[in-house]
């Protein structure tokens, strides 16, 4: 299969930190536990983003192209999050408009 241009250098989407390998594999775990270890992704993200800027600021030894790259990836995942709630949203306004 080839890949798409530009895409060979991802690396592939990892199952979330608190399921096990098991339940990572047998598919099984909870969409709630899935979730709530992404947005504690992006939280982290966000926390490493201010403390680069706060490194930056203060005149630590921190380059400005990492602090731009952790910016940037934790503005990307919050987007995304952002994204993937009102998609959630929309689909249980739309399950709660079917009538029985």
């Amino acid at each position: 299969m080839n890949p798409i241009h530009g895409f060979q250098g991802l690396a592939p989407i990892k199952p979330p930190q608190g399921l096990g390998g098991a339940a990572a594999a047998g598919g099984e775990g909870s969409f709630k536990d899935f979730l709530l270890d992404s947005i504690r992704q992006v939280n982290s993200m966000q926390q490493d983003a201010d403390r680069a800027v706060e490194k930056l600021v203060s005149g630590e030894d921190v380059s400005p192209a990492e602090v731009l790259t952790a910016v940037q990836k934790a503005d990307i995942a919050f987007k995304l999050m952002m994204q993937i709630r009102n998609k959630m949203v929309q689909a249980y306004n739309d399950v709660q408009s079917i009538r029985v």
